[in-house]
């Protein structure tokens, strides 16, 4: 019989939960700002951000730094398994309390999300599998994965992160009969499940080692907070360096080559733009740097318990689907304000850029990025006093249901 393990802690556990919670809370409101984009800008209905051919540096920008999100995100919820596991519970059952959650978001995923998406039920449109289908995926992958030696566990994940990208010769249209599981598993793409089109934007290779990686990780949760930060700087710092060096060789590490461009700007954009479909060795690199550093420095500004970044971080699955709701009703209100009556028409069908039919939206919907920038800004405020009322029930009450909410 396996007995519960007991942590040490060098320092207030609440303290240590504070910055990532405020981590966790700074993606999620730049995660806010690209789904907004999805349902508000009108070149969103058009052509992708990253298009150095149609972008512009403040709209490329817009984009890109919302890569930093599904990673860090990623990494969080592993280092968050860790500390949950080190409350005094036993492998086995964090390994069902993973399976468990991991399954739940699978469901949210193409129930309630997809609503969210779409605000249809109609089966005629696109099943997305995104970012809660993977993270539910990662879970039930980390629950086999626990009963590693956290130093084994992190061997193995940097070794899938770092090698992966071998993997992209590989094609599902080569693959037959097998080419929806290769879609699941490292290229996104999108294949017919009787008379429904499953697209999958986010496969689980490399992400499930990414949220490994974080479980791995959480072993620095066990030393003195001063220790910490130090790993945190240099594990930041070590992984800037080594994107910058790697993408400068123009060699391994992201199927995409950088090129000079007409301008140095667009040079640099094009230095940036890294695979995130799935996710490169430098996209991964180009991101969890960053998120390391800001981690050991929320660490250090130990931030109060209801500042916004914390209050958002300590309830992410309430905030996600929350904000996509809201996004996607801002949209409804604009088309209702700009296009009266006839809005209603499409005003309950799922956006161009989320699978819907263009041809039943006016030619030129869509508000301009700063429509976009200011309907963000509404959302994450709106969302606060919402996050605030919620995160203070789970504090109340210790029902077994609000750990998976």
């Amino acid at each position: 019989m396996e007995l519960p393990v007991t942590a040490a802690p060098a320092d207030d556990p609440r303290a240590r939960r504070t910055g990532l919670d405020a981590l966790r809370g700074l993606v999620m409101v730049i995660m806010a700002l690209d789904h907004v984009r999805d349902f508000i800008h009108h070149d969103a209905m058009l052509r992708q951000p990253e298009d150095l051919a149609t972008t512009t540096p403040l709209l490329f920008f817009t984009r890109w730094i919302t890569h930093f999100v599904a990673p860090t995100f990623s990494l969080a919820a592993g280092i968050g398994a860790y500390l949950w596991w080190r409350r005094g519970r036993t492998r086995g059952e964090l390994a069902r309390f993973l399976a468990t959650r991991g399954l739940w978001l699978v469901v949210l995923e193409v129930t309630v999300m997809r609503l969210a998406y779409n605000f249809t039920p109609s089966l005629q449109y696109p099943l997305l599998l995104l970012v809660l289908w993977v993270l539910g995926l990662s879970m039930l992958v980390l629950a086999a994965l626990v009963w590693l030696p956290p130093r084994a566990l992190a061997v193995l994940s940097l070794a899938v992160i770092a090698l992966h990208n071998l993997l992209d010769g590989i094609r599902a249209a080569d693959l037959g009969a097998a080419a929806p599981l290769w879609n699941l598993l490292h290229q996104p793409g999108a294949f017919p499940v009787g008379g429904l089109l499953v697209i999958v934007g986010y496969p689980l290779i490399p992400w499930a080692f990414v949220m490994a990686l974080g479980f791995a990780a959480g072993m620095v949760y066990e030393w003195p907070a001063a220790e910490r930060e130090r790993h945190l700087v240099r594990a930041g710092l070590a992984m800037v360096a080594a994107f910058v060096l790697l993408r400068a060789l123009n060699g391994y590490g992201d199927p995409a080559p950088w090129s000079r461009q007409d301008s140095p700007v667009f040079t640099l954009l094009s230095f940036l733009k890294t695979t995130k479909y799935p996710p490169s060795l430098l996209f991964l690199l180009m991101t969890l740097g960053p998120a390391c550093l800001l981690l050991a420095g929320f660490e250090r500004a130990r931030l109060g318990p209801a500042h916004p970044l914390v209050i958002f971080g300590r309830v992410p699955l309430f905030y996600f689907v929350v904000h996509f709701a809201l996004a996607h009703l801002a949209a409804v209100l604009l088309g209702l304000a700009r296009y009266g009556n006839a809005a209603w028409g499409w005003a309950f069908l799922p956006l161009p850029t989320m699978g819907g039919p263009a041809d039943r939206f006016p030619p030129d919907f869509g508000w301009p990025l700063g429509v976009a920038y200011l309907v963000w800004a509404g959302v994450v405020v709106a969302l606060y006093p919402l996050c605030r009322w919620f995160a203070g029930v789970k504090a109340r009450r210790r029902d077994w249901w609000l750990s998976y909410l």
